[in-house]
């Protein structure tokens, strides 16, 4: 009986010896986090209009689960930011357990009240992590700009008009359109920044444009993403649409980033001039078309640089006049397509018709048609009763496959000669002395290049001069 007891004793003992040690407290980490940065950084963005989202990594580095006792947004309720943490969006974070070399992410996000000032103004705020009674901080930082907002909602007829001067004090950021109406006149001076959200487009509906930028002082038109990884993103915002527009001019302007940078439908039939005059400016990077002219639009450019688009940096459809002179007209994007395409007639399948129309001038002069396809250049039209098609291209390098012999081809028409540009793939389209370029266009009234230097007798071919 003695022996019975004392083998039920042990037993017990042991039972009681493995319960305990179940209940040992666990041992945590005596040490500290440590961060993917010191400081979230948002670069410029505009008031009232929220900001991407940008994140933090925290790491607990050691062998023990750390309890981080508190995460907190310094501002409170009252801050401008708004922190995540493990899918719950708080001021405040309280008993976080992090497991031994885990790492947690952190979510911020700002939107930035108006300041009332045409200068950006830096707000900023802190994260503080409390382990083991010590605070550690991550400093937040955004530099908020005020802007003119232009939004229009066509759905709900709401609808943005304007006409006169936009200041150039702030920059204007446009929802939806903002529009220039009948028989109206915008004019964006120059430094005007121009940023569009997704799908927006400045509409000049049978009203007129005029953007007046200068050499050095460009009106930019670009995406409202201004964070460093959509520096390079194509079709961001639509672009800039003339729907039978009275005679209109773009000077010194850059238009980056979006869909199809100029798209000119049709003209205004009280107007025998050009729908728009496009002079030293840039178009790069639209997802689709540089300068889209459709159904009777008619433009005139001079020292143009319209390069690394989706589709061309040039097509004519359903007809339209065109008269280029001192322009690159360049490929270098992923298309597939030639960088120029033209065509006097448009396949309208839903009403099951052929659309046809006159191309009374198509002129191009001192123009480079380059790029990294083996034809850089297509042409299809139809030729009919009471159909004009008036081409004349001379004094310009082509890229094509085929040496075309068409009479509006000129004796001065150089095929395939390489213009060696410095560097295509950054947009560099120097060029050295013994390019195809070089001296080889014929003087015309454009007596500058696009960036100002003065043009030698003989000139080069392009929108840029050799000093």
């Amino acid at each position: 009986m003695r022996l019975f007891i004392g083998i039920l004793l042990l037993v017990f003992g042991f039972l009681w010896g493995g319960l305990s040690s179940c209940n040992k407290p666990v041992l945590l980490s005596k040490g500290n986090l440590t961060f993917s940065t010191d400081t979230v950084v948002f670069d410029t963005v505009f008031t009232t209009v929220g900001s991407t989202t940008k994140y933090l990594k925290i790491y607990n580095p050691d062998l023990r689960s750390l309890n981080i006792e508190e995460i907190e947004l310094m501002g409170g309720e009252a801050s401008v930011y708004r922190i995540n943490v493990d899918g719950i969006s708080a001021t405040s974070h309280k008993d976080l357990i992090l497991a031994p070399k885990d790492s947690l992410f952190i979510f911020v996000e700002v939107t930035l009240q108006v300041n009332n000032t045409t200068n950006p103004l830096i707000v900023e705020d802190s994260i503080r992590f409390r382990t083991n009674g010590q605070d550690q901080f991550v400093k937040l930082a955004a530099w908020g700009q005020d802007a003119y907002f232009h939004y229009s909602n066509f759905q709900l007829d709401s609808l943005d008009f304007n006409e006169g001067i936009w200041p150039n004090d702030k920059p204007h950021v446009i929802y939806g359109a903002a529009i220039v109406d009948s028989a109206k006149t915008l004019t964006i001076q120059a430094g005007t920044q121009v940023y569009l959200h997704k799908n927006a487009l400045l509409y000049v509906y049978k009203g007129a444009l005029q953007i007046e930028g200068q050499a050095g002082n460009e009106v930019v038109f670009q995406g409202d993403r201004l964070e460093q990884e959509y520096q390079d993103i194509a079709g961001q915002y639509y672009g800039i649409y003339f729907h039978e527009a009275q005679p209109s001019a773009i000077n010194y302007a850059i238009l980056k980033n979006g869909t199809s940078g100029v798209h000119l439908y049709s003209q205004d039939p009280n107007n025998s001039s050009y729908t728009l005059t496009m002079e030293n400016t840039q178009i790069y990077n639209q997802a689709r078309y540089g300068v889209f002219i459709y159904a009777g639009a008619k433009v005139k450019a001079e020292n143009c640089i319209i390069s690394k688009n989706g589709t061309h940096a040039l097509l004519v459809l359903q007809g339209g006049d065109f008269n280029f002179n001192h322009c690159d007209l360049l490929g270098y994007g992923s298309s597939t397509n030639p960088a120029v395409g033209i065509s006097n007639y448009y396949n309208d399948y839903n009403q099951n018709q052929t659309l046809v129309s006159s191309i009374s001038e198509g002129k191009l002069q001192n123009c480079v048609i380059y790029g990294n396809l083996n034809t850089e250049l297509a042409i299809d039209t139809i030729q009919m009763a009471g159909i004009e098609l008036n081409f004349d291209f001379d004094y310009c390098v082509f890229k094509s496959q085929t040496n075309y012999q068409d009479s509006f081809y000129g004796s001065h028409v150089n095929w395939n000669a390489n213009p060696l540009f410095t560097n295509p793939a950054e947009r560099d389209f120097t060029f050295s002395s013994n390019s195809s370029l070089s001296n080889a266009a014929i003087s015309s009234a454009v007596f500058t290049d696009i960036f100002g230097q003065p043009r030698n007798n003989p000139p080069d071919i392009g929108a840029i001069e050799l000093p």
